[in-house]
């Protein structure tokens, strides 16, 4: 196996910590509720996207780049560590977000701009064009650009989430746990797509549960495939001989709501759920969606009392700023 072989960037310190959430566990009347706390990454106020990045950007200075494109919604979070990472490799980063310049930034697109990214405002169906033809214009000034996906989810991204799966493999005897169920907020991938890979890996027998939080697993527009083919390419990237098919991904998209970055009452009442049990806070895009649906699957008993359930906190909360008429 060459996980640890391949090119990497140190940008923070693990493992991160698990957390009992004792309040939480009491008020739900459920299972017993831990938390892996990714949103205590040291980069950039925190997030799950570090662990890709680490690999990404080792990627990106093995082929000798000096600029970071990358894209996402006016209030990413893999846009705003895709910056705060690049000043701390020492590259030029620009990021293609869909949305509108505002007159006053906050949220993740201040940061952004603290971490002096470029920012190019587009519209959602001309982003992936507007990526390359960024990269494109960098090239054509003798620029050498390095593209990363939207959240960072590609093979190489994906690395870091095996990586995190066996980092969890070794922090879990130690607590004398074992999780009937891991659940996440789902969405470009990546990170599904290595923990699943990496619970393979490391023998965990319990559900990997990724809350989607705007893609679909039935007909066309199944994300299932997606999942499919990170995984193996991952995989095979990492140099083990293992693969997965559709039915390894459990993915559940019950949750969507009105949409992409269109957070409700699920998402406020579980902000509001973690911060007054427990003072931890949610991003109100991705894991307070998670934790929506979390919460309704105990209320829904299919979790017992018996059971124990580790949710993975991605990060996120910066987004919060941009809500705060929610509030």
């Amino acid at each position: 196996m060459k996980l640890d072989k391949l090119p990497k960037f140190n940008l923070a310190q693990f493992p991160t910590p698990i957390h009992y959430l004792e309040t939480l566990t009491k008020t739900c009347q459920g299972p017993s509720i831990y938390m892996k706390r990714d949103d205590l990454t040291s980069l950039g106020m925190g997030g799950n996207k570090t662990r890709k990045l680490e690999f990404l950007i080792g990627q990106a200075l093995a082929n000798g780049a000096d600029t970071l494109v990358t894209a996402g919604g006016i209030q990413s979070n893999h846009c705003r560590l895709t910056a705060a990472a690049a000043c701390k490799a020492g590259l030029a980063c620009d990021l293609v977000l869909n949305g509108t310049e505002p007159e006053v930034p906050n949220g993740n697109l201040l940061l952004d701009m603290i971490f002096k990214a470029r920012v190019h405002y587009c519209d959602r169906e001309n982003r992936d064009v507007q990526l390359l033809q960024v990269a494109d214009d960098l090239a054509a000034r003798g620029k050498k650009p390095f593209v990363i996906p939207v959240g960072g989810s590609n093979a190489i991204g994906s690395v870091g989430y095996v990586n995190a799966m066996v980092e969890l493999g070794e922090q879990l005897p130690s607590m004398d746990l074992k999780p009937d169920a891991i659940v996440f907020a789902s969405s470009s991938g990546g990170t599904q797509a290595g923990l699943s890979l990496g619970a393979r890996l490391i023998g965990f027998s319990g559900e990997i549960l990724g809350i989607s939080i705007d893609q679909t697993k039935t007909g066309e527009d199944s994300f299932l495939p997606v999942l499919e083919e990170i995984a193996n390419e991952t995989a095979q990237r990492i140099g083990i001989d293992m693969a997965l098919t559709e039915a390894d991904f459990s993915l559940n998209c019950d949750y969507l709501g009105a949409g992409y970055a269109q957070p409700g009452d699920l998402e406020f009442n579980a902000i509001k759920a973690l911060a007054q049990n427990e003072g931890i806070l949610l991003g109100p895009v991705y894991t307070a969606r998670a934790m929506g649906g979390l919460l309704d699957l105990i209320q829904r008993n299919l979790f017992t009392k018996d059971q124990s359930v580790l949710f993975w906190h991605t990060g996120g909360t910066p987004e919060l700023f941009a809500w705060a008429d929610r509030f």
